[in-house]
């Protein structure tokens, strides 16, 4: 019989409490419409930026710097992200043009002036913004994950087609130089033959605090911010940033950095589709021995230390997250690591992206080869910019279907996890599990540095065991689980009326 964690015990209470709440609070429909900008933008592309927060501030950078737009309006469900001084700090730079606060992006749209939403928001609202962006005729650049599952990809990608707008993918890693001569050297064989490649996310993660119920902070439209999610109590301590951690608005690691690393993995290795098949083991371990208390319940519900496997038949990719403290990879031991970044395993040597803008090819025994350099932020938002001028979608170097593989390759590990997730198992059997395995990678080696990562940071894998997800056959071409209802239900979400991703047909 499983067992209830105390977790699974008081989510599970807060839910029964916050369906009043949200029953009470649910509106369906388009909120009213305010009046629009009437500033001249003198014939400049017109940019809402949507999400004002730290990325949010990035955007605004971007399209501050580039003479070919103005920011008319900025779009937070909390204003205090939208200050008088911050508009006016903008306005200073726009000639005097002030961009118009907006606390829902729906009040804006409608505006002609208006060509281009960017999104920087929490992860469960990317896709919806896009879409409704897309209907209303405007172009889009979405930050990664440009969807918090596999079917708001797809829609993102059908509406993309249907609607002929231009979609680019916060993925500033296909617009670097580096990334781009590199890939074009692996695949013209500069170390070989290729088959296999090793996504890395070695990025410290203190705990973010003990799971509770805390307020939602006055300012903030609940509601609004909440959109496609169901309605929950707020269970973390800090508001913004840490909903990363909570898989109902983020999609841990491996979906935050993940979409970065499987981009420029399956790059090299030319993988335009999904796997065969996946199979995820981790636990968001550590935090016990961090607070020196073993009853400690960490807010977060995604895994801090998480390995997925993908298997493409002929080649395979894997991802590692550790949000441990953890020293750099190198190739079988040789060469350059990296902590965040690509190992490209060749037949004659091995290329490792250590930096957006860097990476290093060298041989089996670690001598380098040849080194790629060059990138930047700014060359990303130009290339989405310049494609909006030509109204040419092709012209970007991230699409939508560049963006809903390489974060979807992310969900599909994470279903593994959250299905495996009561799985508990020892190291002995998830090493005998794995040797039943076959792969490009060496699955056992993989694990052995990972229990020993663990154990290092003082993990005790007698308390706190890992968890084993199910090996998942997945058909590419019908982008479905083949043996597994459960996990095709984890495809979508179930969505508030008002806020539901549509099938675009």
């Amino acid at each position: 019989m499983t067992q209830i964690t105390r977790r699974r015990f008081f989510e599970d209470s807060l839910l029964a409490a916050a369906s009043v709440a949200a029953a009470a609070s649910f509106a369906p429909g388009l909120l009213p419409r305010s009046a629009f900008s009437q500033v001249s933008a003198n014939d400049k592309l017109g940019v809402m930026v949507v999400g004002c927060g730290s990325r949010g501030g990035s955007h605004i950078g971007a399209f501050l710097a580039d003479p070919r737009t103005t920011i008319l309006y900025l779009c937070d469900p909390d204003p205090r992200t939208v200050s008088d001084k911050r508009i006016d700090e903008i306005a200073a730079k726009q000639n005097g043009v002030k961009p118009k606060y907006v606390k829902d992006m729906r009040e804006a749209l409608s505006d002609g002036n208006l060509d281009i939403v960017t999104c920087a928001t929490t992860n469960h609202w990317h896709a919806l913004t896009g879409i409704w962006a897309m209907q209303a005729g405007k172009h889009c650049y979405i930050e990664k994950p440009i969807c918090h599952n596999v079917h708001e990809g797809k829609a993102l990608t059908a509406a993309s087609k249907k609607y002929n707008r231009v979609v680019q993918t916060g993925t500033q890693c296909r617009t670097a130089p580096a990334n781009i001569d590199a890939v074009a050297f692996t695949r013209s064989g500069g170390i070989g033959e290729v088959k296999f490649a090793r996504g890395l996310c070695y990025k410290r993660r203190a705990a973010i605090g003990p799971l509770g119920n805390y307020p939602v902070p006055k300012e903030i439209d609940y509601d609004l911010w909440s959109g496609p999610a169901q309605i929950m109590p707020v269970t973390r301590p800090r508001f913004h940033y840490d909903w990363h951690w909570q898989r109902l608005y983020g999609n841990g690691d491996l979906g935050n950095q993940g979409p970065h690393q499987t981009d420029i993995a399956r790059w090299h290795l030319g993988l335009e589709r999904f796997p065969n098949s996946v199979i995820t083991y981790g636990g968001r371990l550590g935090y016990q021995a961090e607070k020196g208390d073993d009853s400690y319940v960490d807010a977060g519900d995604t895994a801090n230390t998480e390995v997925s496997i993908y298997d493409y038949g002929d080649k395979c990719m894997v991802f590692e997250t550790r949000g441990l403290e953890t020293p750099e990879l190198k190739p079988n031991d040789v060469g350059v690591g990296a902590k965040i970044g690509v190992i490209v395993y060749g037949s004659q040597g091995y290329l490792v992206q250590k930096e957006y803008d860097y990476s290093v090819a060298f041989d089996l025994e670690g001598k380098i080869i040849k080194e790629f350099r060059g990138g930047s932020d700014q060359g990303h938002y130009k290339n989405f910019i310049d494609a909006v001028v030509k109204e040419d979608p092709s012209a970007v170097t991230a699409p939508a279907r560049c963006g809903a593989l390489s974060a979807g390759l992310s969900h599909l590990g994470n279903i593994s996890y959250y299905l495996g997730e009561e799985n508990k198992v020892s190291a002995d059997e998830l090493r005998k599990h794995l040797a039943d395995i076959k792969t490009l990678d060496d699955n056992e080696k993989t694990l052995d540095r990972t229990l020993e990562h663990l154990t290092a940071n003082g993990v005790d894998l007698a308390k706190t065991p890992l968890s084993l997800g199910p090996l998942l056959k997945f058909d590419p071409e019908q982008e479905l689980f083949t043996d597994h209802g459960s996990a095709n239900e984890m495809l979508t979400r179930k969505y508030r009326e008002q806020y539901t991703v549509p099938e675009i047909s």
